[in-house]
């Protein structure tokens, strides 16, 4: 595993946004982790979600792409953060873009923030973290509707590896399936679980014996 995965692993723990015990889901489903992206909350903590998200979207598509979409509303500070992280990281400006919930009928008109979208625009998603793909299903449309743009992938900060709304393969999956773009994390679940797993960081074990039987019961019935 990269470092700066292990880094961001550390980081999601520091900031209280990766948590484990017993979490009820929006699902319905009992989870033992959680993860609230709406606990980055400083200026230093956003500073380093963008560049982490930097180094992931390089890694992956390298400079071959034109603007940064973060969909309403998580999406619009981890665009922002991580559009400024790469320009600081790889010395290339990437045009930032958002929509908003309803369109605005005076002023800055529109359903847009940011950038305009162009024809041929290559454009990267980012979100924090997709359980349903629901946002998606929601922005997709607005996307296609303001140009002829060619969206090469989604990148979110944790893969969950658990059966989305179809209920047989992931939710990355399904969105991958669904409108043939490519979906890619910062990290996934089982590299979290190796990293932390009986490894003390910062003088405590974040997920001992028994957390991982409880983390392995949980994938063996809703993991994809």
């Amino acid at each position: 595993m990269e470092r700066y995965k292990e880094q961001f692993i550390e980081f999601m723990v520091d900031s209280d946004v990766l948590k484990f015990g017993e979490f009820i889901l929006k699902s319905g489903r009992k989870s033992p982790f959680f993860v609230n992206a709406g606990a980055y909350v400083t200026g230093s903590q956003l500073k380093k979600l963008g560049e982490y998200y930097a180094r992931a979207i390089h890694d992956t598509y390298g400079d071959d792409f034109d603007v940064l979409f973060g969909p309403a509303y998580k999406g619009i500070p981890l665009g922002v953060a991580a559009t400024i992280a790469y320009g600081e990281l790889y010395g290339k400006e990437i045009r930032y873009c958002s929509n908003r919930k309803e369109v605005k009928d005076h002023g800055d008109v529109g359903i847009l923030l940011g950038s305009d979208l162009r024809d041929g625009d290559r454009v990267v998603i980012i979100e924090d973290v997709t359980t349903s793909g629901k946002s998606i299903e929601e922005t997709y449309p607005i996307l296609k509707a303001q140009a002829d743009v060619k969206i090469l992938g989604l990148m979110v900060s944790l893969n969950r590896m658990e059966k989305g709304l179809g209920g047989k393969v992931g939710a990355l999956q399904e969105i991958r399936e669904k409108y043939g773009f490519d979906t890619h994390a910062i990290v996934t679940m089982a590299e979290v679980v190796e990293h932390l797993y009986n490894r003390p960081y910062k003088g405590r074990v974040y997920i001992d014996d028994a957390l991982k039987s409880s983390i392995d019961r949980y994938y063996a019935e809703y993991g994809a």
